[in-house]
Formats: C-alpha cells, sequence, structure tokens
C-alpha cells in the first residue's frame, strides 16, 4: 500500500513540475521602449551634437527644415550646460557633447513640441527633443 502511495505522489510531483516548467512558453515578452539615451545616440553617431536635459536627448536642429520654419522666439532661460563630454557613461542632466560648458539654454516664447533653444556665441541654436511615441 505505501509504495502505491509513493508511486502516486511522485506522478503527481512530476506532472507539477512539468506544468511548471510549460508556464513561460505562454507568456507573452513585451519590451519597453523608452525614449534614447545619450549611449544610443552616441553609438550611432559618435560626432552627434546633443545635450540631455530631464530624461530627455536633444540634438541640433538648425539643419532640420520644419524646425527652421517654426516661428522661435527666445522665451525664458531654463538651465545652463553644466558639463561636455564624448563619454555616453557621464551624460546626466544639462550635459553636452559638443556645447561648452556655460553654454544657455532656453524656452521659446511660443512652446512648440520639444524645441529649446541653444544661444552660443550670439547665435540662436534650435535643439529638437527625441521622443519616442
Amino acid at each position: 500500500m505505501s509504495k502505491k502511495i509513493l508511486i502516486l505522489l511522485s506522478i503527481a510531483l512530476f506532472t507539477i513540475l512539468a506544468a511548471c516548467d510549460n508556464y513561460n512558453e505562454d507568456k507573452i515578452n513585451v519590451k519597453v521602449e523608452g525614449n534614447p539615451t545619450p549611449k544610443e545616440i552616441l553609438a550611432d553617431d559618435e560626432n552627434a551634437d546633443i545635450f540631455f536635459m530631464g530624461g530627455t536627448v536633444y540634438t541640433n536642429a538648425e539643419n532640420i527644415e520644419w524646425v527652421n520654419k517654426e516661428d522661435l522666439t527666445i522665451g525664458e532661460k531654463i538651465g545652463v550646460i553644466k558639463n561636455q563630454t564624448d563619454n555616453s557613461e557621464e551624460f546626466e542632466n544639462f550635459t553636452a557633447s559638443k556645447l561648452p560648458t556655460g553654454t544657455e539654454i532656453y524656452e521659446p516664447q511660443n512652446k512648440s513640441g520639444s524645441i529649446y533653444i541653444v544661444k552660443l556665441n550670439n547665435e540662436e541654436i534650435p535643439y529638437l527633443g527625441l521622443v519616442e511615441g
């Protein structure tokens, strides 16, 4: 009698373990995409002219036609570049790849999406936020 119970328990345990193994096959893997990171941008183009602010990478947009058609008037100053580096591991808020330390960042008076204006050598340069979605 005890052999029968042992065999039945072994079969039950084996069935449970086999069922657990198949459990993962039914799951759907979902990869959540976020905004591009400085690491991703600089891996694609080591000469990219970017700065990082508030979790978003902003790229020089002076050669993007639709950005140049926007009526961008310099507004309130929102920050200053605090660090310049080409090492993507060193990027934090207000770090830039090309802009020198001390470069001022402004919000346009008529906020237009994720565009900011950088003032460098008396020139106003638009930077466009790289946002997923």
